[in-house]
Parts: C-alpha cells; structure tokens; sequence
C-alpha cells in the first residue's frame, strides 16, 4: 500500500532550470514569455518539468528532476515509482505542427509504457486567425482514416478550432489533433514521449498509421474549456490526471490558494512574484517551473507588479 504524503517533503520547494529544445517550425524570439538566450536555431519547445531539468535553487541545486522525482517518490507525486508524472511546456510554433495522436494508459502500459498521454493547452498568445485542430468534424471508422490518411484529404476532415489568448483546450488521449501556427502554448500533459504521427502535410517525416489509427478514438472530450471560477483563482481545466488554475494578481496583493496536500507546480508568465510556503519563500522567475512537493504546506503569492501564476496540480 502507498504511503500518504509526509507532511515535511524531504526536499524544499525549488526551482527548475528550463530546457531549450530546436525545432525547425519554431523561433528564436521567445520574448515576453521567456528571457532565455537563444543561442542556436529556431527554439520550438522550452521544457518547464523536463526529468533533465536541473535544480536551479535549495539544497538539491545541480541535480536532475529525475534524481529528486527516484529519491523523493511520494512528495514528487510518484508513488508507484514510474517517474516525475507531468511534462510541462512552452511551445512557440511558426508552422502547422503534424497531425498526431497520442495512447491512452491501457494501450501504453500494454506496450511497456507507465502512461498514456492526456494533455491541454493554454493560449497565451494567438495572432488572428490562429487555430488547433481537435477531433474530427463527424466519426469516422480506422478504415476510414487510413483512407483519409492515403489520399491526403486527413486535414479536411479535422475539426478545427479558433483560438485566443486566454483559451484552454483540452485533449485526452485518443484525440486526433495538430497546433496550428501563430500563438504562443503553455501545455501540460501527462509525461509521455509516445506521438504517433498521421500526417504532416507531405513533409519527409515518417507517419504511425497502423499505430496511430489503433489508439485513435472517433468521440473523445476534447476541446474546448469553459474556466470556472474559484476562491481567488481561476479553474481553466481539471481532469484525473492534472488540474490547471490561474491567479491573476494585483501590484501589492497576494492570494491564498486552499490547502494542497499534494504535488503542486507554479508557473510565473510575469516577473514580480514569490511563493511563500512553511519553509521557503522563493522568487517566481518567468517562464520556469517552480516545484511544490506534496505536504509542502500552503502557498502565499505575493506580487509587486500585476502577475499572472499558472499553477498545475495533482488532483
């Protein structure tokens, strides 16, 4: 039986290092969402919770989120030792992004994987006209979209979906989907490197179909979330894998989300704020995570300057 998160983590809050990933559809100005120097091609992904992530702050300074996630398992939120359980990003996409699909636990544990890959997205930046595309426009059967797959006509039968700053999408796994280009997505998925891609629009790239389309679902949940509003935040989305709130903070104000026994990330997309725990009070920086193990107590934010804090947790 797991144990019950300890109230005192082994390892204090801390803050992450983030991890610049080249991508030829991506940029290299990442500016106001990140300060990091872009020292090579085009940066299409900054990972936020990569397990290569180093500790940037605290006593754990210099190791790797997956060095902390194997020797702290329950206060990381992986009691059953498969691993740190979410991938956080920023994507900074210039061109469509191919079409993929992504397997469910059940098909990924089937195939040695501890998980599936249920994601969302939030838009922090969409120009006019930017889109995603989620789900398909009406059913179709495997043979179908293999068909579709065939003659090139997939892309046709995607149901696309206009976007906006502000916006969150939800994709669980078995979804057909694509981001679109134009906007700027700060997403959280379950930790999965499994992508089975079904088109990318002729491009040299080799496509999964046979793996693809055994995963993909004709009806899913996805799209579109309506955000609700909490005791001082805002609830953009929550599933049985994460769930993602957004605190918008005054200059001088400070908010109090509710008591949290388990894993919590923050995530600043300003500068000017700090997280004030039991045993920490750290410093927001933009763009990188900031890791609340379980039992890490309350959390006070604080801002000098009008903030926003996107905070993702274990449910």
């Amino acid at each position: 039986m797991n144990s019950a998160p300890s109230s005192s983590p082994q390892v204090p809050p801390f803050v992450l290092q983030p991890i610049l990933v080249e991508r030829i559809w991506g940029t290299q100005d990442l500016a106001p969402w990140s300060s990091a120097a872009v020292a090579g091609g085009p940066v299409g992904e900054i990972w936020l919770t990569a397990e290569s992530c180093k500790v940037q702050t605290g006593p754990a300074a210099g190791r790797t989120l997956a060095e902390l996630t194997k020797a702290n398992s329950t206060a990381m939120g992986d009691p059953r030792g498969e691993g740190f359980p979410l991938l956080i990003k920023l994507l900074f996409p210039r061109e469509k992004l191919s079409v993929q699909v992504h397997p469910g636990d059940r098909e990924a544990q089937a195939l040695g994987m501890p998980r599936g890959k249920t994601e969302c997205w939030y838009v922090l930046s969409a120009e006019p006209g930017a889109e995603v595309a989620v789900g398909l426009r009406e059913p179709l059967t495997q043979a179908e979209v293999k068909a579709a797959i065939t003659d090139g006509s997939l892309e046709s039968k995607l149901q696309m979906i206009p976007v906006k700053a502000g916006d969150m999408v939800f994709v669980d796994a078995g979804t057909i989907h694509a981001i679109g280009p134009g906007m700027v997505v700060l997403e959280t998925q379950q930790y999965s490197d499994t992508t089975y891609r079904l088109w990318d629009y002729g491009r040299p790239r080799e496509l999964h179909v046979e793996a693809g389309t055994a995963v993909t679902r004709a009806i899913t949940k996805a799209g579109l979330v309506e955000p609700r509003q909490m005791d001082g935040f805002t609830r953009l989305v929550d599933c049985e894998y994460f769930a993602v709130d957004r605190f918008a903070l005054q200059p001088g104000s400070d908010a109090v989300p509710g008591a949290v026994e388990k894993l919590q990330i923050l995530i600043a997309l300003t500068e000017g704020c700090t997280a004030k725990t039991n045993s920490e009070i750290l410093a927001l920086p933009r763009g990188h995570a900031v890791i609340l193990p379980a039992g890490s107590g309350p959390v006070r934010l604080q801002a000098e300057s009008a903030a926003e804090v996107i905070r993702v947790l274990q449910p």
